[in-house]
């Protein structure tokens, strides 16, 4: 497609848009009482107006029936988490045995570092991305110390090349066979949140079982972003959290992926009684008896009012189809990465593109490396109704998601950039 950075361009793509319909669907800040702009769905995505009658269903009950809503009521809360097998399994290309939610992210992953790292005398090293997000980095090394290991023995991280912003897929199928037979786990994000970059998951979860390891997936930034098939890539474990591109709310609940293969296996867990064969649950017997499948790792209850919003997020997900939404990112994260580049050429601004320019490598995001501007381009375009993300050191993060950024709003943007850079 041939784009056209202006105004009449941007709303025949609109009007061309078979999911243009969706974006009343959301509700919008406003600055200086105008719809902002919002480019933050990698950190918060906006609120499905359908979330509030979920909630609302909950609290009904609630009021209603008491306890007995565990049981009774619209949608029973005692299998509540049920309903979201189904749906989330062909989000993430799984079985819907192997998926399920509960807690949050990164409590999931250090739940599932129980089962996944089993560090022997000499199978005992972690393969991570060089500056991985925060809490993967903290709760890797923690597990590590909690085996009585040392950190900086025991993580091995991929790094960049020099003067290079992303991570060479030969660099980390190398790093797995250079760790070898000393590599129990490799762990990383599906998706680097700091450039946008999308990891050739299958490739590296490949390498990792050639070399005997366990590999796992934080798919923070990839749940309801990119198409993934985590059970035929045989992905051993993965998790992700619901309110960015999934549209959940703030702090709502994580889902996590186990492969069908070790739904039966002896690897040790947490427990607690949810995850207790759910027919006898209720028996309050002294052996743990778990769910075969990712319901196993349950510990607690569902929290049935943060999972509201989520299953009214996850049905528009299954009305709409990954196809369709990843069909409408690739084109749209292409017109604003085109916009950004006609404004960059007209203006001689002095910024980097640090995301992928392939499509296969990117998803909803488009990074922005600051040479000059400074945190001031970030303040002005949030007074200018643009919500974007700011990334220390210079790093401004954008992300066109489809279900609710239009064609225009990519045009506009484009025009309140340029008013800024001039």
């Amino acid at each position: 497609m041939q784009f056209k950075n202006t105004l009449d361009f941007a709303k025949q793509l609109d009007q061309q848009d078979v999911l243009a319909k969706y974006k009343a669907e959301f509700n919008f800040p406003k600055v200086n009482g105008e719809e902002v702009i919002y480019f933050t769905g990698n950190s918060l995505g906006l609120q499905p107006k359908i979330a509030k009658e979920y909630v609302d269903e909950v609290m009904t009950n609630w009021a209603d029936l008491g306890v007995e809503g565990h049981f009774n009521g619209s949608k029973p809360w005692w299998d509540y988490q049920e309903r979201f097998a189904e749906p989330l399994s062909k989000i993430v290309g799984a079985k819907p045995s192997e998926v399920t939610v509960m807690n949050t992210l990164s409590v999931n992953l250090n739940l599932l570092l129980v089962s996944f790292y089993r560090p022997t005398k000499q199978r005992f090293k972690i393969i991570c991305e060089e500056k991985a997000f925060p809490s993967d980095q903290y709760l890797i090394q923690e597990q590590v110390r909690n085996h009585g290991l040392d950190p900086a023995t025991t993580i091995v991280e991929v790094k960049r090349r020099p003067g290079e912003h992303n991570f060479r897929t030969e660099d980390i199928l190398q790093t797995i066979q250079s760790v070898g037979n000393e590599l129990a786990l490799v762990l990383m994000g599906g998706i680097n949140y700091y450039t946008g970059q999308v990891l050739d998951m299958q490739a590296i979860t490949k390498a990792g079982h050639q070399v005997g390891a366990y590999v796992g997936w934080d798919l923070a930034h990839a749940a309801g972003n990119i198409k993934m098939h985590l059970h035929d890539w045989q992905v051993d474990f993965a998790a992700w959290c619901s309110y960015k591109y999934m549209n959940a709310g703030p702090g709502s609940a994580s889902g996590i992926f186990v492969h069908e293969k070790h739904h039966k296996s002896n690897l040790p867990r947490f427990a607690g009684w949810w995850g207790h064969n759910k027919e006898r649950r209720f028996l309050m017997e002294p052996a743990f008896d778990p769910i075969q499948g990712a319901e196993g790792w349950q510990i607690s209850n569902p929290p049935v009012l943060s999972l509201a919003p989520y299953l009214g997020s996850v049905a528009m997900f299954n009305e709409v189809g990954m196809d369709a939404l990843i069909a409408k990112r690739d084109t749209i994260t292409a017109y604003l990465a085109f916009v950004l580049q006609d404004i960059a050429s007209q203006v001689h601004a002095n910024f980097e593109v640090i995301t992928p320019a392939e499509p296969e490598q990117r998803a909803s995001q488009i990074s922005l490396f600051l040479h000059g501007q400074g945190k001031e381009l970030f303040t002005y375009l949030m007074q200018n109704g643009v919500i974007v993300d700011w990334r220390e050191p210079n790093v401004i993060r954008l992300a066109p998601v489809p279900f609710y950024t239009s064609y225009q709003d990519i045009y506009n943007f484009g025009q309140i950039l340029k008013a800024g850079l001039v």
